[in-house]
């Protein structure tokens, strides 16, 4: 059967077509969720446990430039004091599960992202529709830009803060492995959302939303949200939250450029068909 047009589809009909894309969506996930999980020795040791050992690149560097300065710092201790425990029974086995369709969900997302688009585009002018592919290649990469800060930058600075953070020398860091991995899955994909930033930016311009005299005349209240936030995914010391801080006020800025692009673009287009 010949696919309709989206200008003769009903409203079940749109629904019936995003009900299939994210069947699609669902079904990538949980393929490479599957092999993820078949992988999970590899991924715990390697990716996720490896912010607990002091060789981890983040602590190396920060070590480095605190001995550069002549400052004491726990980025040099021997070893972070924290004990990982499980306390239920079927906590190692959630843990894989949910640590396997997390992996999923990261390395499917420019899938995700086609299949979102191939469900916006057909509502879109021909000359929008071509730049789709830039437009999964930039929200892809940032995507996994946001990861990497995440797993780099806001998971060691945490765990090494809150690990060596103590108010009695008679209590032991002994941490439930849930709360462990969910702070690390919070941090990774927290900041591989908020890298999505100038892509949000970009729709909210297209519909008419925001404009880049609105981002710029709310710019110092943007700046409070964005120190704000930082103090919430960051450990409470000024160093971490500024940090943090940087990349999204870039990242804002960038958005501030892309919202005028877009306007520009409008207002040519606008007198053209006139």
């Amino acid at each position: 059967m010949a696919k309709k047009n989206v200008n003769e589809m009903s409203f079940l009909d749109h629904l019936e077509e995003l009900r299939w894309h994210l069947i699609r969506i669902i079904i990538a996930i949980v393929a490479i969720g599957g092999i993820a999980f078949v992988s999970s020795k590899f991924i715990f040791d390697q990716i996720i446990f490896a912010p607990l050992e002091m060789t981890f690149p983040t602590y190396s560097f920060l070590c480095d430039t605190a001995n550069f300065i002549n400052i004491e710092t726990t980025f040099c201790n021997d070893e972070i004091p924290l004990i990982l425990q499980n306390r239920t029974m079927a906590g190692q086995f959630s843990a894989d599960i949910w640590t396997a369709v997390l992996g999923g969900f990261i390395l499917a997302f420019p899938y995700i992202i086609f299949e979102l688009w191939r469900f916006i585009s057909p509502a879109m002018h021909e000359d929008e529709r071509k730049y789709s592919r830039g437009f999964i290649a930039i929200s892809s990469l940032l995507f996994f830009l946001g990861v990497l800060f995440g797993y780099y930058i806001i998971c060691p600075l945490s765990i090494n803060f809150l690990a060596n953070y103590n108010i009695s020398a008679k209590v032991d860091n002994q941490i439930d492995i849930s709360s462990y991995i969910g702070l690390v899955r919070a941090s990774v994909l927290a900041s591989g959302l908020i890298f999505e930033l100038p892509i949000i930016i970009y729709f909210l311009t297209k519909v008419g939303l925001v404009t880049p005299e609105f981002l710029r005349k709310y710019r110092k209240y943007a700046l409070v949200v964005v120190l704000i936030l930082s103090a919430i995914i960051t450990p409470p010391d000024i160093a971490s939250q500024i940090i943090v801080a940087i990349p999204i006020l870039i990242l804002y800025q960038i958005s501030i450029y892309i919202s005028k692009l877009v306007i520009r673009s409008q207002r040519k287009k606008a007198q053209h068909l006139a």
